[in-house]
């Protein structure tokens, strides 16, 4: 009779710490940015690569941008941002109530803050903007229009991103938290589990992943019931998504909670985060399932070099040695933010004869909380503390490169497949360079096949030095190609055309670091706005209605990172 007594109680904590987020944050004091019934397509915190989604995607009326947009609460604008990928188009509302609301991947803003935009884009010759402006210039009641839906930035199609952050810290915080009404009746779906058997480190040394289907009871479960674990202590990780009514976007949870033995032992919440935790994403997932089989599973255990704060802290962090004596029942309770609840039970239990795993050799051991210098005089490494999630067991090796374009060894520092959190230093030693062939000198990361990265290099005697955040292969190599531009649209005779467009390209690709290239188009000497797409291969610019009839000189100059030049002149008439 204890048992279900047990479980009685534990069902009641649940559902009362349930409701302690809504007490938190106001209800009904933010409206629904957009009029029609909102359609979520993005969740808060879902897992995107190397974040956590920061806001709600809610989807077009009629699949098509310009839908109006509406101001959630009274407010002033304290930040307009343009970027080609990112949030495109996105404004900033601070709220009395020290809240602030955001809208990103807009079309269009209000006519009187897209021609202080435009004027501050000329001004600073550049499209790119990020500007605050003083706090009584653009001023919105509850309900006004502050923009129409668009595509701008890094979307895949017209939606638009909307955030509530605390004021004070700019953390992102659940908006569903704040009483928005959105029909939602359907429980998550779970998929897969993986089992990670762990040394006394917590460091996998296997995993095998199992199929979840669920019973006529509606629990789930696993084929065979009881599954046999080769290691001392596990862990967990699982595979769900979340479903709405009238959707069918497969969007992220809100909350997943791990029991042993009906003792909880982790849980994982979405409620909000900070901007500078969000690449510990490669560390609540399984970042190998995702490079190798893009799979996103949610760990259900911390890593040693996890800081994320969305989990309790938790003597054990969702780890637990397995008995030697019976089964252990497993439980898993996944939740979105409407407390709709999917529940997943099965058994472990040890093996009898635990195998060991097989040694595998490597060169260096890189704690994970420490700075980690290798300096082997042609190659030298620097990682700073916290650079990766765990300890490294590094493997290294070198080989020759008589390539004509490469200048150094080719260096092979592990593999890909391990997730770094911050950039570290990489220095490389050159070898028979010209010296006129140094200023285009750049590290290459040459990570499969063809492709090659740059990350850069600035010279330190007869080493070049980048930073990279991916490991693999490295050598140094030389880039005097000049990109390329392609017209689009443009031709000697313009009347009757509202654009001019191009098309850039560059046989080097760049870290996310660098960029990749700069751009400048002046007409008659004057500078003019060019406005890229998202990935800023194709930039356009719209004809000014007071640009006069005749002849005008165009001159377009473009330039990569390593410095090469091209430029694209012409006349045309209007």
């Amino acid at each position: 009779m204890k048992k279900p007594i047990g479980l009685l109680f534990l069902t009641i904590i649940i559902l009362s710490f349930s409701n302690i987020n809504e007490k938190k944050y106001p209800q009904n004091y933010f409206r629904s940015p957009v009029d029609h019934t909102p359609y979520i397509s993005g969740t808060f915190g879902e897992l995107r690569p190397n974040h956590f989604h920061s806001g709600i995607d809610i989807k077009s009326k009629h699949g098509k941008i310009g839908d109006p947009l509406y101001a959630s609460a009274d407010g002033f604008v304290s930040r307009l941002k343009v970027q080609a990928s990112g949030y495109g188009k996105a404004i900033y509302i601070d709220h009395p109530n020290g809240y602030t609301t955001v809208y990103a991947h807009l079309d269009k803003f209000p006519e009187e803050i897209e021609q202080y935009i435009k004027e501050q884009q000329h001004s600073n010759q550049s499209f790119f903007v990020d500007l605050y402006p003083e706090k009584n210039k653009f001023i919105f009641k509850q309900g006004e229009i502050v923009g129409t839906m668009g595509n701008t930035g890094r979307s895949y199609g017209p939606h638009i991103h909307f955030e509530i952050r605390n004021t004070a810290t700019e953390e992102p915080i659940n908006p569903l938290l704040f009483g928005f009404k959105i029909k939602d009746n359907i429980a998550p779906k779970l998929h897969q589990i993986k089992i990670y058997e762990l040394n006394n480190k917590h460091e996998e040394k296997n995993g095998f992943v199992r199929n979840i289907k669920k019973g006529s009871s509606g629990i789930h479960y696993i084929g065979g019931d009881t599954l046999t674990i080769n290691a001392w202590r596990m862990g967990i990780g699982i595979k769900a998504y979340d479903h709405m009514n009238g959707t069918d976007n497969w969007n992220g949870v809100y909350s997943i909670e791990t029991f042993v033995d009906d003792e909880l032992i982790h849980k994982t919440e979405f409620e909000k985060f900070h901007f500078d935790d969000t690449r510990y994403v490669n560390a609540h997932i399984d970042y190998r399932e995702k490079l190798l089989n893009k799979a996103w599973f949610n760990k259900c255990y911390r890593m040693p070099g996890n800081h994320l704060p969305m989990y309790p802290v938790l003597d054990n962090d969702g780890v637990f040695p397995i008995s030697a004596n019976k089964t252990q029942k497993i439980t898993i309770r996944v939740a979105d933010v409407h407390k709709n609840m999917s529940t997943l039970i099965f058994w472990v239990k040890r093996a009898k004869e635990i195998q060991a795993p097989k040694d595998e050799t490597f060169n260096y051991i890189l704690p994970h909380n420490e700075e980690n210098i290798i300096d082997r005089g042609n190659l030298f490494l620097q990682f700073p503390p916290k650079t990766f999630y765990e300890n490294l067991y590094l493997k290294f090796s070198s080989s020759p490169d008589e390539s004509s374009d490469v200048y150094s060894n080719m260096y092979h520092i592990h593999h890909k497949k391990i997730p770094l959190h911050k950039w570290y230093q990489i220095g490389i030693e050159v070898k028979n360079i010209p010296e006129e062939k140094r200023s285009k000198a750049f590290i290459a990361l040459c990570n499969g096949g063809k492709s090659i990265e740059s990350q850069g290099g600035k010279w330190e005697g007869n080493r070049l030095i980048a930073s990279a955040r991916e490991l693999g292969d490295f050598c140094i190599m030389v880039d005097e190609i000049p990109p390329k531009i392609s017209p689009i649209v443009f031709k000697e005779n313009l009347r009757g055309y509202s654009k001019i467009s191009f098309r850039l390209s560059d046989n080097i690709k760049t870290s996310k670091k660098l960029d990749s290239y700069t751009w400048n188009g002046y007409i008659d000497g004057e500078w003019i706005l060019f406005v890229p797409n998202s990935s800023e291969t194709i930039i356009t610019h719209y004809f000014d209605k007071n640009l006069s009839k005749g002849k005008h000189n165009f001159r377009l100059e473009l330039t990569d990172e390593r410095g090469n030049l091209s430029v694209f002149e012409k006349t045309f008439l209007r």
